[in-house]
């Protein structure tokens, strides 16, 4: 864990219906934060109530808690984890530079991986030409063509001729395209994690889908439909879309979309569960707050932590 004169990020993760979007929030208005959103779907526009766009978080008194990532590509888009690591950093300086804390809140693990461990993620097209231009040389040629690069982005598939062509084909992209490589700030996080019961989880999973359902979800769901999303897409986003997807379109009935979504819902959230477990086996120090303490209570265990 990192010292308070050291660390330089705060995140709070957590499964689903954990409660930390709005302690994260809460904790931001204490120490001067931004919020950081951590969540795969909530980048979309659009698509709020059934990816748990709760803004009423963000209000804390009579202010709210500036948060980013959010809304900020259209429904019907592909987004993945290289580009919320490059959007996430430049969010990040830009808190720094305002002389804010970031406070990263989510529950998408690879996405807080990514940022925790700095992957070096590149986006890097195919190329036929090249491709072509390789397959018939030998493994050996690959190797040595590999190794001619001064700086190889990955020197370790040397075994399987795809892995090869594949490394070759990003090095001459960066050769033209030297500012596709994510530049990494120094990040030095202490992390901590919402933990609540597994039936309180699954309790307040239900009762939060039915309030979500009763509140304009399937609505939602048919707004995104007739906007031109194909329902192949809408199914694409997953959980709760999926099911309404087939729901809407007359695939399933209400009682089958409602268990169904429920179940994958209770699922998810130990999936989340299973992956912030082995990060903390491969050596992430995750500091756990109950989910039934008062604000308060979560906020001086947090300052606690920091000041140690």
């Amino acid at each position: 864990m990192e010292s308070s004169s050291k660390a330089n990020l705060i995140c709070i993760l957590g499964p689903t219906a954990s409660g930390k979007t709005a302690f994260a929030a809460s904790l931001a208005h204490f120490l001067g934060g931004e919020i950081l959103s951590a969540d795969s779907r909530q980048v979309y526009r659009g698509m709020d109530i059934g990816t748990g766009k709760d803004y009423g978080d963000y209000k804390v008194g009579d202010s709210t808690v500036p948060y980013h990532l959010i809304d900020i590509v259209d429904a019907g888009s592909e987004y993945n984890v290289f580009e919320y690591q490059k959007d996430f950093y430049k969010a990040f300086s830009e808190i720094q530079g305002r002389g804010a804390i970031p406070i990263m809140c989510g529950g998408t693990g690879l996405y807080i991986e990514a940022v925790l461990k700095g992957y070096t993620l590149l986006q890097v097209p195919v190329n036929d030409e090249l491709r072509r231009e390789l397959e018939s040389q030998s493994i050996d040629y690959l190797i040595q063509r590999l190794k001619a690069f001064r700086n190889p982005h990955n020197t370790t598939d040397t075994i399987i001729r795809k892995r090869l062509v594949r490394a070759i084909e990003i090095e001459e992209f960066l050769q033209i395209n030297p500012s596709a490589v994510v530049a990494i700030p120094e990040i030095h996080p202490v992390i901590f994690g919402m933990h609540i019961d597994r039936d309180s989880r699954r309790a307040r999973i239900s009762l939060r889908l039915k309030q979500r359902l009763e509140n304009g979800m399937i609505d939602e769901a048919k707004r995104l439909l007739s906007s031109g999303i194909p329902p192949e897409m809408l199914e694409f986003y997953g959980l709760e879309y999926k099911y309404l997807s087939r729901f809407v379109t007359g695939k399933i009935s209400y009682d089958v979309m409602f268990s169904s979504l429920n179940i994958a819902i209770h699922q998810f959230a130990k999936r989340q569960m299973t992956w912030f477990r082995k990060m903390e086996r491969d050596g992430t120090q995750i500091n756990w707050i109950s989910s039934y303490l008062s604000t308060q209570e979560k906020i001086d265990f947090v300052t606690m932590v920091l000041n140690q």
